[in-house]
């Protein structure tokens, strides 16, 4: 085969995976159609192709139980995948809205927590803590890393204690209180507890309920917590939150 024709055979398998693509893609298309395309980009194997299959997650068809079967279908066949499917994984986070379904995978493929978590810093680094249109891909990056008991996972979370969006803040305190990490994480929740600025009663109930659960002490921050204190919850004498006990 001469330098043409392999020219030429590199052009119509670039046309094949973007027909492939396309079709997988449609959310106008038979459900048999689309799961042929994904078949065959599963088949093909190259990183753009298993690029592909990752795109089939952003698409929602109108019919759900099709669509979650499909999606369910991509997630098994790029977990065969296994260590190979990681570029296109990393990819498909960084380009992303939503990482859910990537971020279930990660977990999977990824070559150990050090590596899973590696993956999430870079992202994260793109998705720094401030104003975003869209909050939605860090609230579920922040939920993610809240359940790797790893000792960087809570140097990830703690700086979104400080984001703009209410939601990002409170998403940043579930993974904060989760994770146990007291000497990573008191003294950001308390700080955030006691501001004037944090205007949120979620959010400050959730600290309550979390600070009483893990027993870490309000010291340094108790004037302020004993007057930013949602109702329902007390300070003991030695510095504990405790949920105060419903009248029998």
């Amino acid at each position: 085969m001469g330098l043409f024709d392999l020219l030429n055979k590199d052009k119509r398998d670039e046309r094949a995976r973007s027909k492939n693509v396309q079709r997988a893609l449609n959310k106008y298309a038979q459900s048999v159609d689309r799961m042929k395309a994904l078949e065959a980009l599963a088949d093909d194997a190259s990183d753009e192709c298993l690029y592909g299959l990752l795109r089939r997650f952003g698409m929602i068809y109108d019919k759900s139980i099709d669509d979650e079967q499909e999606k369910e279908w991509v997630f098994e066949t790029l977990c065969a995948k296994g260590h190979a499917a990681l570029p296109a994984v990393k990819r498909y986070l960084l380009s992303a809205d939503s990482v859910s379904w990537p971020l279930r995978l990660l977990d999977r493929i990824a070559a150990g927590k050090d590596e899973e978590l590696a993956v999430i810093e870079e992202v994260l680094a793109r998705h720094e803590p401030g104003y975003e249109r869209d909050p939605t891909k860090k609230i579920q990056l922040l939920g993610h890393v809240g359940r790797i008991k790893h000792a960087k996972s809570p140097s990830l979370v703690v700086p979104y204690l400080k984001d703009m969006d209410e939601g990002v803040r409170f998403a940043a305190v579930e993974a904060s209180l989760r994770l146990k990490d007291e000497a990573a994480a008191r003294e950001p929740l308390l700080t955030l507890f006691v501001s004037d600025e944090e205007e949120s009663l979620r959010i400050r109930i959730a600290m309550a309920e979390g600070l009483a659960e893990v027993g870490w002490l309000v010291q340094g921050f108790r004037p302020g917590v004993e007057k930013k204190l949602p109702d329902g919850f007390s300070l003991d004498r030695e510095g504990h939150i405790k949920r105060k006990r419903s009248p029998q």
